[in-house]
């Protein structure tokens, strides 16, 4: 009897960050490295995409999920059969569902969704599954060639 292996690859990255500036940057830096291990490579227009889709969900989970002692998570998942990448940013902050808003009258913020929306094939936003309060922003990209 001979075993095959399965031709679907499914590539999966999880990580807690601090809840901090140092953290998003962080959380985009591990992003821009697995997407290139996953077969997105740098300098391609789809790491481009999906490293600046993934840098404002976790950027905004700082400015605007942040729980003082509380960390978010990125959970990314890359699937070269369905040709997608979904980022899924957790944080603790139940309330404040992200909206559309657009620029803010100072001029400061309010344009990390727009983009989101622009470059992104689908967002959203759910609960936090599991325990303990907060919400998961999440986002597909196209980034593998057909």
């Amino acid at each position: 009897m001979t075993a095959t292996q399965s031709p679907v690859t499914v590539h999966q990255f999880t990580m807690r960050f601090s809840s901090t500036p140092r953290g998003a940057r962080l959380a985009r830096r591990l992003c821009e490295h697995c997407l290139d291990a996953w077969g997105v490579p740098y300098d391609s227009d789809a790491h481009d995409v999906v490293t600046l889709v993934a840098a404002e969900l976790c950027a905004n989970a700082v400015q605007h999920g942040h729980v003082p002692g509380r960390d978010f998570q990125l959970h990314m998942t890359a699937s070269p059969s369905t040709r997608t990448v979904r980022i899924e940013v957790t944080d603790t902050r139940g309330e404040g569902v992200p909206l559309l808003a657009g620029p803010s009258p100072d001029g400061e913020g309010g344009r990390g969704l727009l983009l989101v929306a622009a470059l992104a094939d689908r967002w959203g936003c759910s609960p936090r599954a599991g325990d303990g309060p907060g919400k998961t922003v999440w986002a597909e990209c196209t980034a593998y060639p057909a």
